[in-house]
């Protein structure tokens, strides 16, 4: 359910949305869903991250480099490196932490 959620607010949104879909003690798993044009701001993460695009394409952006990823793809996330995400086309995709 909270995927479908994802989709149906991202319609409405401006900018990100980002709901958890579970965590526990050590990890945590988030739907994020953006469309089309829509930047997920640079930020950094303190712990190691998997990015899984489920749904479009986005671009990932950090300092001197941009990887273009699209559906099935996933990709690591190294810590304590500022980055973002571009969505190409509306997107959803899983982050999971930890």
């Amino acid at each position: 359910m909270v995927i479908e959620q994802v989709r149906e607010q991202m319609q409405e949104a401006a900018g990100a949305v980002v709901k958890i879909v579970k965590q526990g003690g050590s990890y945590k798993m988030m739907a994020i869903g953006l469309k089309k044009g829509a930047v997920l701001k640079e930020h950094k993460t303190a712990v190691p991250a998997t990015l899984i695009v489920i749904e479009g394409e986005v671009l990932y952006n950090e300092a001197g480099r941009s990887v273009e990823l699209k559906k099935d793809t996933d990709f690591e996330i190294p810590v304590n490196v500022p980055h973002g995400l571009l969505a190409n086309e509306d997107s959803i995709c899983l982050l999971i932490q930890g």
